[in-house]
Formats: C-alpha cells, sequence, structure tokens
C-alpha cells in the first residue's frame, strides 16, 4: 500500500529496496562486462574489428530470436522465479570465462556463445521485471520507482564502466569478469529475499489462448495504438544507431585516439554520468512541460550532440566524447524513465508483459544488427568514418516522434488502455525506449 509521500521508497518499502540493490547490482556487472569483453577479444585474443561488432550482436540476438514468445510465457508464469532462474544462470556463465581462460579454453567463438547465452537470460529477466514492477507498488508511487531504478542503473553502469578499466588493469582483462559474475550473485541473493509473492496464474485463465495467438495480441496492442506505435518505432531506430557507434567506440578510442584500454571505461564511465542527471531531470520536466513535450526535448534536443563523439582527439579533444555522450546518455534515460511510467499506466496488468516483450522485441531486435553495422562500417570505412555515419542517425531517429500524436501534445495519455474498448484512450486535445 502506498504510504507517507515524502518519505523515500527507499526507505519505507522494503521489497522494492532489494529489487532495487539486485537491479543496480546487476547493471553493474553488466556495464563491467561491456567493456571488458570487447577489450579482452582486442588485446587478448586479437579479434578483428568485425568480430568485436559480432561478439556485441551475439548478446542481443535473443531478442529477435524469442523475444515475443518470452513475454506470452512471462504473462502465463510469476514473474519472480523467472528473474531467479536467469540470474543464476548468468552468474554461472559469467565465472566460466575466467575458468576457460586459466584452462586454455578461451577463443573468439567461446565469447561469443557466453554472449549469445546470457543475452537469452536477459530477455527473460528484463521482460519479467519489467512486469513485475507494478505488482509491488501502487500506481503513485510508479513514477518515482522508476526514475530511481533508471537513476541508479545509470549511476551503478557508470561505476561498473569506470572500474572496469581499473579492474582489468589490476588483475587482467580475463579475471575482471569474475566480478561481474559476483554482481549476478548478490542480484541473485537479493530477488529471493523479496517476502512479496505473486498468486499462482490460474490454468484455465492463463492458457486460454494458443502462444501465437498471446504473441500475436502484443503486437497488435502496439501496431493499433497512435502511441504505443511511435514510440516504437523511435526506439528500434535510436537502438539501431546507438549500437553502430557503441560496438565500436572502444576499438575507435584504443586505435583511432589513442587511448590506453585502461583509461576507456574511465572515459566511458564519465560520458555515462548523463544518466544519473537525465533520471533526475525526467520527472521535474514532465510536470514543468508535460510529459509529451519533455519525451520530444530528451529524445531529439538532446540527440543531436552525438555528433560531437567522433570528433574526439588525444588530449583536450576527449571532452568532446564526454560531452556527446552525457547528453545522449541524460536523453536516453530520462525518455526510458517517462516511457516506463507512461506504459505500465496505459496498459492493462495483464498484457504488460506481452507489451513489454512486443515493444522489447521490436526496440532490442535493432541492436545486433546496429552492432553488425559498426562492425562493417569500421571495416569498408574508417573507424572515424564509421563513428561519424552511426552517430548521425541519433538525432535522424528521434524525427519519427514528430509524425506522431506526440509532437502536438502537451502529455501523454495517463488512463490505461482497454483491450475491449481500444477507443477508450484519454486523448489531449489536438484541433514509446530499455535501452
Amino acid at each position: 500500500m502506498s504510504q507517507a509521500t515524502g518519505v523515500s521508497l527507499l526507505r519505507r518499502h522494503r521489497d522494492f529496496r532489494l529489487l532495487w540493490c539486485g537491479e543496480i547490482a546487476g547493471k553493474f556487472g553488466a556495464s563491467v562486462t561491456a567493456v571488458t569483453m570487447p577489450l579482452i577479444a582486442v588485446s587478448a585474443l586479437h579479434a578483428s574489428t568485425f568480430e568485436v561488432g559480432l561478439l556485441s550482436a551475439s548478446a542481443w540476438m535473443p531478442w529477435l530470436a524469442i523475444g515475443l514468445p518470452v513475454g506470452a510465457w512471462v504473462d502465463r508464469m510469476r514473474r519472480r522465479p523467472v528473474m531467479l532462474t536467469a540470474a543464476a544462470t548468468s552468474f554461472l556463465l559469467f565465472a566460466a570465462v575466467p575458468l576457460a581462460g586459466r584452462t586454455g579454453y578461451l577463443d573468439v567463438g567461446l565469447l561469443m556463445t557466453v554472449a549469445l547465452l546470457t543475452g537469452t537470460a536477459t530477455v527473460f529477466f528484463q521482460t519479467a521485471y519489467s512486469a513485475y514492477l507494478p505488482s509491488i507498488l501502487d500506481s503513485e508511487d510508479q513514477p518515482e520507482g522508476n526514475a530511481k531504478l533508471h537513476g541508479s542503473a545509470s549511476a551503478a553502469q557508470i561505476a561498473g564502466l569506470g572500474s572496469a578499466g581499473v579492474i582489468g588493469q589490476a588483475f587482467g582483462v580475463v579475471n575482471a569478469m569474475f566480478a561481474n559474475a559476483a554482481t549476478f550473485l548478490l542480484s541473485l541473493l537479493c530477488l529471493g529475499s523479496i517476502r512479496h509473492r505473486e498468486p499462482r496464474r490460474e490454468r484455465t485463465t492463463v492458457r486460454s489462448q494458443t502462444l501465437r495467438g498471446e504473441v500475436g495480441e502484443g503486437l497488435r496492442l502496439i501496431f493499433g495504438d497512435p502511441w504505443l506505435l511511435p514510440l516504437t518505432l523511435f526506439g528500434a531506430a535510436s537502438n539501431l544507431a546507438l549500437m553502430g557507434y557503441q560496438s565500436i567506440q572502444v576499438v575507435f578510442l584504443v586505435h583511432d585516439v589513442g587511448l590506453a584500454p585502461g583509461a576507456v571505461g574511465g572515459l566511458i564511465a564519465a560520458a555515462g554520468t548523463g544518466g544519473i542527471a537525465g533520471a533526475l531531470m525526467a520527472r521535474r520536466a514532465s510536470s514543468w512541460l508535460g510529459s509529451a513535450r519533455a519525451t520530444l526535448l530528451f529524445e531529439l534536443g538532446f540527440a543531436i550532440f552525438a555528433l560531437l563523439i567522433p570528433t574526439a582527439f588525444a588530449g583536450p579533444g576527449l571532452l568532446l566524447f564526454v560531452a556527446g555522450g552525457f547528453c545522449v546518455s541524460a536523453g536516453v534515460v530520462a525518455g526510458n524513465v517517462i516511457k516506463a511510467s507512461f506504459q505500465q499506466r496505459y496498459c492493462p496488468p495483464e498484457l504488460l508483459g506481452r507489451l513489454t516483450a512486443s515493444t522489447a522485441f521490436l526496440n532490442y531486435g535493432t541492436i545486433p544488427l546496429g552492432a553488425l553495422l559498426g562492425g562493417w562500417l569500421g571495416t569498408v570505412f574508417d573507424l572515424r568514418t564509421a563513428m561519424w555515419i552511426t552517430t548521425a542517425g541519433v538525432p535522424l531517429a528521434a524525427l519519427t516522434l514528430l509524425f506522431s500524436p506526440i509532437r502536438r501534445a502537451r502529455d501523454l495519455p495517463t488512463a490505461p488502455r482497454s483491450l475491449n474498448a481500444p477507443d477508450a484512450v484519454s486523448h489531449p486535445d489536438l484541433s514509446p525506449r530499455a535501452q
């Protein structure tokens, strides 16, 4: 139940506090991996630029392969056991990487296999997690919960990115994967301590439709809605561009800018501090400007600064990389906070898993394509040219929002959408992004 306003959720809500701890632990570990895996490939295994891009793609490929049915499966099951299983799987797989390094079995193929399998676990975890949060928070607490989770996750990601290079320098880049495995163990312990128990799903209710029918229901919910569709299409286009440059930025910073491997994580972490600022600004900007206008500000206005990233050079020129990355991170996280609160209120709870999986399939499905695109462009052109092409796509993707009702609205609708009455949406008077 909702309690006195003004008292932080982290102080008054034990289960949310445990969910928060588990989430930020996982985000920290994932950020260590985001830097360490490419560094292992480049410095220890001497992988090519395309192989590094393929490694990044492997972690996201499961969203394309199983993203849609996972949403229907999650809606049939209690979400917490799914999250526990996924966290345990990731812990075991990441711990296997340094063990393979010590026994001489580590190669690029094994790294890609681990990335693919942990990516599969992530699909289950994130889908269940997005649908689980509204079950432990009242609707009036959800905006605060989303802001705290996204903001703290950004801080954890920054800490992970910043410490990845240091851990790699101190213990070796391969052994740094032990740190990631430990964070998933911590996440597992936190989730296991949550007291809230979801009601068991009735078999007759849960399986009244075929899996294919439930998947189609989630897609129809998106493609038949004037608000969900543009947000989803924007997320897909934006992630294509974001992953396009992020998949090769480590190689760009090491080979073109001349940065030492140990400093790469720190620089990327500095750029990522924008995520904390974005989480802090999201709720206030939504209140002042309206949630629709704030979405345009963060997703389009901040995205323009992505063009600073490929101008980076050694010395003072590194500030250009940090400034561009800071603005992009701020815009992405703030937009995600607003979108998450909107979807949780707008979508019927029984469809939230399918909505999450369907939007993730379309949004995250472009991420492996972006990683492959970045690796291919880095092979065909020089790395700086590849960075120019991919970063230019970040602001271009946001143009999708200008051709939608979002451009003419002050606020995104807050009334839940009725599946049986699709026209009952609360529209404004007119006279949609994990990463």
